[in-house]
């Protein structure tokens, strides 16, 4: 893929976190692409602008929303809407993805990714906003499949039924979370091959996968709270449980199978890999950057296509 600036973006990308970010500035890492939030960006200035431009100066930039709340009720926001635009423009970006979700909610933004009604009506009315989001933005939109833990009400279809015809309808690319993939079909109890073979990968412009958490019930104190708990040896018997997508841990080998298995199927789609929690040292994240990359490399390898351009981890050419 080819950014607006005639750059690659292919390979196993890195979501550019403040935790280090004056590490890998100084480091300058060979990383075929990153991943910026605007929402951490725009309106700041002083050091958050000099940090963009000297990333930009160093990676290809890809932008991924947190708030534009695509599946809200109330109206998209112009001004939000313009200054993404502007900041777009800035970074070059080829596309911009955000949630298939709602976050705010009477003008106040919620801080989490709610997901959406499996409803008809809901797929008509959530394709309208996407496409109007995207003509304000100037860019193709990629919507992501969100994380869940309850099943948003009534349904009349399955999330991935839901997803191809948002899709669809709106005509908009698609960021795979393979992770949330993987976590909402375990902690639901279905096959998660099916639900890929039933949204639309000829649509998928980029691909995410981060690490997720076990979390128990309490057994003492009645209390409804979980706590972190320890992986199953079966993961097949984990009733008590809740898998929780809180990108705070190594990327899961099933998780790390499931991506491979996608990638055969989709071709040499960009990987990027997000930490939120529990950050670790600059060399860990990238030394996990390169894992992923050994599998992309050996699942695009199947399709004849070229390999990443360079290696990932090494010091910038």
């Amino acid at each position: 893929m080819v950014t607006a600036k005639g750059q690659t973006i292919d390979g196993v990308g890195l979501g550019l976190r403040w935790d280090f970010i004056d590490e890998i500035l100084e480091l300058k890492p060979a990383l075929p692409f990153i991943e910026v939030s605007p929402e951490n960006y725009m309106g700041r200035g002083g050091h958050y602008d000099e940090a963009l431009e000297r990333a930009k100066d160093l990676w290809p930039i890809v932008t991924h929303g947190l708030t534009m709340s695509l599946g809200g009720v109330d109206p998209l926001r112009e001004d939000y809407l313009a200054g993404l635009r502007d900041f777009i423009a800035r970074t070059g970006s080829p596309w911009h993805s955000d949630h298939l979700c709602f976050s705010t909610f009477g003008g106040v933004v919620l801080h989490d990714l709610l997901p959406l009604a499996f409803k008809r009506s809901e797929v008509v009315r959530v394709a309208d906003r996407i496409k109007r989001a995207q003509d304000a933005i100037g860019r193709p939109m990629a919507v992501e499949n969100v994380s869940f833990y309850l099943h948003p009400g009534k349904r009349e279809m399955t999330e991935a039924e839901f997803i191809a015809s948002v899709c669809e309808a709106a005509d908009c690319g698609l960021m795979l979370d393979v992770n949330n993939a993987w976590v909402n079909a375990t902690n639901f109890g279905y096959d998660v091959d099916e639900w890929m073979r039933t949204i639309p990968l000829d649509r998928v412009v980029q691909m995410h996968v981060a690490g997720h958490d076990w979390f128990s019930e309490p057994s003492t104190g009645g209390a409804n709270d979980f706590v972190l708990g320890e992986r199953p040896a079966d993961l097949s018997k984990h009733e008590g449980m809740l898998i929780v997508d809180t990108h705070g841990s190594d990327v899961a080998g099933e998780v790390m199978a499931l991506l491979e298995r996608t990638l055969e199927k989709t071709g040499p789609v960009p990987v990027l890999l997000e930490r939120d929690q529990s950050i670790p040292p600059l060399d860990e994240l990238l030394a996990e950057v390169r894992r992923i990359d050994e599998v992309w490399q050996r699942a695009t390898a199947k399709h004849g296509r070229r390999a990443s351009a360079r290696a990932v981890g090494e010091g910038a050419r």
